[in-house]
C-alpha cells in the first residue's frame, strides 16, 4: 500500500524531503534555547548581582534563536503544505485515471457512492496524515531524543523519571491503536452506505417528490447516518483515553521534579542541581511528554488514514480486466461484425450464462434490428462488439479480426454507442454534440442535428446551440436528449452504429425520419438498432428476436410474422390490426 501511495509523490519529492531537514534545524534550536536561559538564570544568582551586560548578551542570543526557530518552522510549515496538498492532488488523478481504465468489470466490482468517498474522504485522510509524516512525525521523535538528552546533560539522574514513564505512555498508545483500528475499517463502509444513500435520492429526486416519499428517504439517510455516528463515537471514545493518560503522566513528572528538584537545591545549596538548572529540566520535561502527545496524535491520524490509504491503493492497483494486446491492431476494415458460438457470464462463479450459442454474421452496412421480450440480454450482446465485456467462451469479430486484437481506442473509436440510458454532460449542446468529433464544425453540427430531428428544439432555444445543459440533460426532456445524443453519435462517422432503444421516447414519424436520415447519411455504416417497438425495426435488413439468451429466430419482418411466435405476438400485442393482417396472409 506504502509504496502505491508514495508513486503519487512525483514532483513534490523536494518539498517532502525539505520539510524534515527544516524541521530537524528548528528542534535543534529549540532545545537549545533552554540552556542558554538556564545559563542566564545561573549567572543573574552569582554572589556580585546582576549585571546588565549578561541580560543583553544572553537576552540577545535567546531572541536570536527564537527567531531563528520561527524562520525554519514557516519555512518547514510552508514546504508541508505544498508537498501534502501537491500529494492529494496526484492521488486524486491517480485514482481518476485510474477509474478510466476500468472496464465494466471492475466497475462493478466498485459501487460510484465508494468510488467518491476514495476520491474525497479518504484522500483528506491520506493528505492529513502525510503532513504530518514528513513534519510533526519527524518533529517528535527528535525533539524527545534532544529534549531527553539535554535533561540528562541538565538534570543528571532526576531525568531517569522520563524514562520510567514513557514506557507507560507506549502502552496506552498501542491499546488504542488495537481497539480503534477495526473500527475506523467498520465506519468507512458505513460512509459509502451513506454516500450510496445520498446519491440515489439526488438523482432519483423527481420519483421521490411524485411518490411523496420525502419523509421515507429521510429517514433512511437518518438511519445511515446514525451508524455512522455510533461507530465514530465508539472509536472517539478510545482516541479519548490518551490525552488524559499524558496529562495524568505529565502532572506526576512536573510534581516529581518541582518537589525533588527544590529539596536538592535547598539541602545541596546548589552544587549538585541549581536554579537554572531545575528550570531547563522543567522546560525539557515538558517537551518531552508534548512530544509524545504529538506522537500520539500521530498514531491515531495514522489510524485513520490507513484504512483510506488501503482503499485508495486498492483502486490505483485494479488491474483493468480489458486491455490493449501487444501489437494490437489499429486499424478497422469495415464494419462487418461475426458472432462465432459466443457463450458470455458476467463472472466465472456464475451457474448460468447471459448468452448461450450465438451464432450470427452481419455484413457490412446491413441494418440489423434486436427485439425480444424484456431481459433477453439484448444491451449485453452489443456490449461484447465494442469489447466493453469479453465472451465467456467463443469469439466476436468486426472487420474479420477478432476483437482482442484490437487497440481499444481504434475499436472504441470505430463503434458508436447510443445506449438506453442516455447522458449528457454539463456544458452547452454544442460542447455535448462534439464529443462525437471534437473538430466538428458548426455547419456538421447543425446537419447532425437536423439528421437526429433534434434542430427544430434547438434552433427554439434562445441561445441555440451555446443552451447550457445540466449535469445528465436535467434541463431537456427524455426525448430532446435522446436525439441529441444520436446526433452526437453522428459526428463519430463510425463502422458501427448501435441505438439501444434509443429512440423509445420520440413518437414513430420522428424515429421513421431519423432512421431515413441515417440511411442517408451513413449508408456505409453497419447499424444495429435495438428496440422496443417493432416500428422501429420492421424496415431493418434483417431482425433477430431474442429469447432467454439464446437466437430464437432471424428474419426480415415479413418472414418473422409467419415464422416466429415470439415475434408476432409481440406484433399484435403493439398493433390491433396486426392479427387481421396475419390471418389475411395466410
Amino acid at each position: 500500500m506504502l509504496k502505491t501511495l508514495f508513486k503519487s509523490i512525483r514532483e513534490y519529492k523536494l518539498p517532502s524531503i525539505l520539510t524534515p531537514i527544516l524541521v530537524f534545524i528548528e528542534v535543534i534550536i529549540e532545545c537549545i534555547i533552554p540552556m542558554v536561559i538556564a545559563e542566564l538564570v545561573n549567572r543573574l544568582q552569582r554572589e556580585d548581582g546582576m549585571r546588565i551586560e549578561d541580560i543583553l548578551v544572553y537576552g540577545g542570543i535567546v531572541a536570536g534563536l527564537a527567531v531563528l526557530s520561527l524562520t525554519f518552522g514557516s519555512l518547514a510549515g510552508l514546504t508541508c503544505s505544498t508537498a501534502s496538498c501537491g500529494f492529494a492532488k496526484n492521488l486524486r488523478r491517480d485514482m481518476f485515471v485510474a477509474t478510466q481504465r476500468f472496464s465494466f468489470y471492475n466497475i462493478d466490482r466498485f459501487s460510484t457512492s465508494s468510488l467518491v468517498t476514495r476520491l474525497t474522504t479518504d484522500v483528506s485522510n491520506v493528505q492529513h496524515a502525510y503532513m504530518m509524516i514528513i513534519r510533526t512525525a519527524v518533529r517528535s521523535p527528535f525533539m524527545f531524543i534532544f529534549a531527553i538528552v539535554m535533561a540528562f546533560v541538565m538534570g543528571g539522574p532526576m531525568a531517569w523519571i522520563f524514562v520510567v514513564v514513557v514506557p507507560i505512555l507506549l502502552f496506552v498508545l498501542a491499546f488504542v491503536i488495537w481497539k480503534a483500528m477495526p473500527l475506523f475499517r467498520k465506519v468507512f463502509k458505513k460512509y459509502d452506505k451513506m454516500n450510496s444513500s445520498v446519491q440515489e435520492n439526488i438523482k432519483g429526486i423527481r420519483v421521490v417528490k411524485s411518490f411523496v416519499r420525502e419523509n421515507f428517504e429521510e429517514e433512511k439517510f437518518g438511519r445511515a447516518s446514525e451508524e455512522v455516528c455510533r461507530d465514530f463515537t465508539r472509536a472517539e471514545r478510545i482516541l479519548a483515553i490518551q490525552n488524559p493518560a499524558m496529562q495524568l503522566c505529565l502532572n506526576i513528572v512536573m510534581v516529581f521534579v518541582l518537589s525533588f528538584g527544590s529539596y536538592m537545591i535547598v539541602s545541596g545549596g546548589g552544587e549538585s542541581l541549581n536554579v537554572g538548572h531545575l528550570s531547563a529540566l522543567l522546560t525539557y520535561g515538558f517537551m518531552i511528554l508534548s512530544s509524545l502527545m504529538m506522537l500520539s496524535m500521530i498514531f491515531v491520524m495514522l489510524t485513520m488514514s490507513a484504512e483510506s490509504g488501503r482503499r485508495i491503493a486498492e483502486v490505483i492497483n485494479e488491474t483493468p480486466a480489458i486491455t490493449s494486446p501487444e501489437n494490437a491492431i489499429t486499424e478497422v476494415k469495415d464494419g462487418s461484425v461475426d458472432f462465432d458460438g459466443v457463450f458470455f457470464k458476467y463472472s466465472e462463479n456464475a451457474e448460468r450464462y447471459v448468452l448461450s450459442d450465438i451464432d450470427l454474421h452481419i455484413k457490412s452496412g446491413e441494418t440489423i434490428g434486436i427485439i425480444s421480450g424484456t431481459g433477453a440480454s439484448k444491451t449485453t450482446l452489443i456490449q461484447l462488439i465494442s469489447r466493453l465485456y469479453d465472451v465467456t467462451e467463443g469469439s466476436v469479430k468486426v472487420g474479420g479480426i477478432d476483437v482482442r486484437e484490437y487497440d481499444l481506442e481504434t475499436l472504441r473509436n470505430s463503434v458508436a454507442v447510443v445506449l438506453q440510458k442516455n447522458l449528457l454532460f454539463s456544458g452547452t449542446i454544442a460542447e455535448n454534440l462534439r464529443w462525437g468529433n471534437k473538430d466538428a464544425t458548426d455547419e456538421e453540427l447543425r446537419e447532425a442535428a437536423r439528421l437526429a430531428a433534434a434542430d427544430e428544439f434547438i434552433e427554439s432555444f434562445p441561445e441555440g446551440y451555446n443552451t447550457y445543459i445540466e449535469q445528465g440533460g436535467a434541463n431537456v426532456s427524455g426525448g430532446q436528449k435522446q436525439r441529441l445524443c444520436i446526433a452526437r453519435a453522428l459526428l463519430k462517422r463510425p463502422k458501427i452504429l448501435i441505438l439501444d432503444d434509443s429512440t423509445s421516447a420520440v413518437d414513430t414519424r420522428t424515429d421513421a425520419r431519423i432512421r431515413a436520415a441515417m440511411r442517408e447519411y451513413i449508408p456505409d455504416t453497419t447499424k444495429i438498432i435495438i428496440a422496443q417497438r417493432i416500428s422501429s425495426v420492421e424496415d431493418a435488413d434483417r431482425i433477430i428476436v431474442l429469447e432467454s439468451g439464446r437466437i430464437s429466430a432471424v428474419g426480415a419482418h415479413s418472414e418473422l410474422l409467419h415464422t416466429s411466435e415470439i415475434y408476432r405476438d409481440i406484433y399484435t400485442s403493439q398493433n390491433k390490426a396486426g392479427t387481421e393482417e396475419v390471418k389475411g396472409n395466410e
